[in-house]
């Protein structure tokens, strides 16, 4: 069974919190995807955590929104903000983004966010894999929180 965004949420609601809180903080963020060839893409991003969904909306004919469509393997990074204290920690999602095509489903996405061209642009939801966030705790540790699904946060510390 694939864990969306409400299911995360249902299994580790602390560490969910978080990462919307990071993602929340900008607009803007990094989508990576596998061009045709299998090398990485990089792109800027705005999602969005929407009726138990992570949304990934993109103009139409978007290279990553073509990309995603071949092969549906994503991994997203939150904005860490200006300099380099990266408030809230680095925050990354992994998964496989389903394109959503039914009509019901786009107008409701579109009416919440009112993008440009609410009658053209690809929509796909998530299906989680892996969820990490990398902070400092206690001014000394770099802390790493990985979770994956059926499994409970797992988190390492280093000095």
């Amino acid at each position: 069974m694939p864990f969306n965004w409400e299911a995360f949420v249902a299994a580790e609601p602390d560490l969910a919190a978080m990462v919307e809180k990071r993602f929340g903080a900008f607009t803007h963020h990094t989508l990576a995807t596998l061009r045709k060839d299998g090398a990485p893409r990089t792109t800027g991003i705005e999602v969005r955590f929407l009726n138990g969904e992570l949304w990934l909306g993109m103009m139409p004919g978007s290279l990553k929104a073509i990309d995603l469509r071949r092969d549906p393997r994503f991994a997203l990074q939150a904005n860490p903000g200006p300099g380099t204290e990266m408030a809230g920690g680095d925050v990354r999602i992994a998964g496989r983004a389903v394109e959503v095509r039914d009509p019901e489903t786009v107008a409701r996405y579109a009416d919440s966010v009112n993008p440009p061209d609410p009658g053209a642009f690809h929509l796909f939801r998530t299906e989680l894999t892996e969820v990490v966030r990398i902070g400092i705790e206690d001014g000394k540790y770099l802390a790493v929180q990985l979770w994956k699904p059926g499994e409970p946060v797992r988190t390492t510390r280093r000095t």
